[in-house]
């Protein structure tokens, strides 16, 4: 664990170690879950999809609670706060 935690831009995970930033880069400010394969940041609809899978599977919310959960926290968030 490092002294320095940072929280993903895009979806608020602590991210405590190099290895839950995108591609393992520190420099990056998002984390792996908010990252594609080639280490671009998802878009918010492809964030959105997975923080709302998240919130059903770890508060066993259903589908339009969840999403509706997921934009309020989502709107909060660096990369999405200035989303009209």
């Amino acid at each position: 664990m490092t002294a320095n935690v940072s929280a993903c831009i895009s979806c608020g995970m602590p991210m405590r170690s190099v290895d839950e930033h995108a591609m393992k880069d520190p420099a990056k400010s998002y984390c792996h879950h908010c990252a594609r394969p080639d280490g671009t940041m998802k878009s918010y609809e492809e964030a959105l999809a997975g923080m709302t899978g998240f919130l059903k599977m770890t508060q066993g919310l259903d589908e339009a609670v969840a999403r509706e959960a997921a934009q309020g926290m989502m709107a909060k968030l660096p990369a999405w706060s200035k989303r009209a």
